[in-house]
C-alpha cells in the first residue's frame, strides 16, 4: 500500500454511521468520495507519488481510475479526510477474499494525508474508518502494505494492532510480464503446431 500514517487517534469506533459513509470528529469529517470529488482525490494521489518520489498516474490512468471508482461497475471505494471544508487526505479501500477464513478481506491500497495536516490525528481516524468499514463489511481481516522506509507508519500501525507478516513474500507481474508470458505460450503453441504439421507430411 502507498501510505503516510504519523498519528494515533482517540476515536471511537461508535462514532461511525453504520454505513461508514461519514466519521466527524472535532477536526475532521471522513466521507465516502463521489464522482463531484474526482479531480481533488486524484491531486491527492499526485501529491502521494510525490511524497513516494515515483511518476503519478498519466491522464489515460487517472481516466480509468476514475471509472473504477465511480462508473457502472465500482472496483474500489474512496474515503476523503474534510478539515475546514478542504480535503486534506484520502484512502482506497477494495475487498479481496480469504479462502481459509471464508470471508471477504478488506485491503487498504492507500492512505495519505497532506505533509500540513499532518500530526493531528487525520491519519488514524481514516485508518480506524477503513478498520470499521471492513467490520461494517463482515471481512475478516484488513491487509495493507507500507514502505520500508516509512517508520513513522510503521510504529503507528503497529500502535493500532497491526501485525507484520513476516512470513510472506511479496510479489507481482506487471503488463510487461504479462505480455511476456502470454508470446512464450503463443510461441510454444505454434512450435507444437508446427512440429505435428511436419509429422504428418511425412507419415
Amino acid at each position: 500500500m502507498d501510505d503516510y500514517l504519523i498519528s494515533s487517534n482517540t476515536a471511537d469506533a461508535g462514532e461511525l454511521t453504520a454505513t461508514c459513509k461519514t466519521l466527524s470528529m472535532d477536526n475532521v469529517e471522513i466521507r465516502k468520495a463521489t464522482i463531484g470529488d474526482a479531480a481533488v482525490l486524484l491531486t491527492l494521489i499526485d501529491a502521494l507519488a510525490d511524497f513516494e518520489n515515483l511518476s503519478p498516474p498519466g491522464e489515460e490512468a487517472k481516466g480509468r481510475l476514475v471509472n473504477d471508482l465511480f462508473g457502472g461497475r465500482p472496483r474500489l471505494d474512496a474515503y476523503l479526510a474534510v478539515t475546514d471544508g478542504e480535503a486534506v487526505g484520502y484512502a482506497l479501500i477494495f475487498e479481496a477474499y480469504s479462502s481459509f477464513l471464508a470471508l471477504p478481506t478488506l485491503y487498504l491500497e492507500d492512505l495519505f494525508v497532506l505533509p500540513a495536516y499532518r500530526g493531528q490525528k487525520i491519519g488514524s481516524a481514516l485508518f480506524r474508518a477503513m478498520v470499521e468499514e471492513a467490520r461494517r463489511r463482515g471481512c475478516g481481516r484488513m491487509d495493507w502494505e507500507v514502505l520500508d522506509w516509512n517508520q513513522g507508519a510503521i510504529d503507528v500501525y503497529r500502535r493500532l494492532g497491526g501485525t507484520h507478516l513476516k512470513q510472506w513474500h511479496k510479489y507481482r507481474i506487471d503488463l510487461v510480464g504479462f505480455s511476456k508470458l502470454s508470446l512464450e505460450r503463443e510461441t510454444r503453441f505454434e512450435l507444437a503446431t508446427s512440429t505435428l504439421a511436419r509429422l504428418h507430411s511425412t507419415s
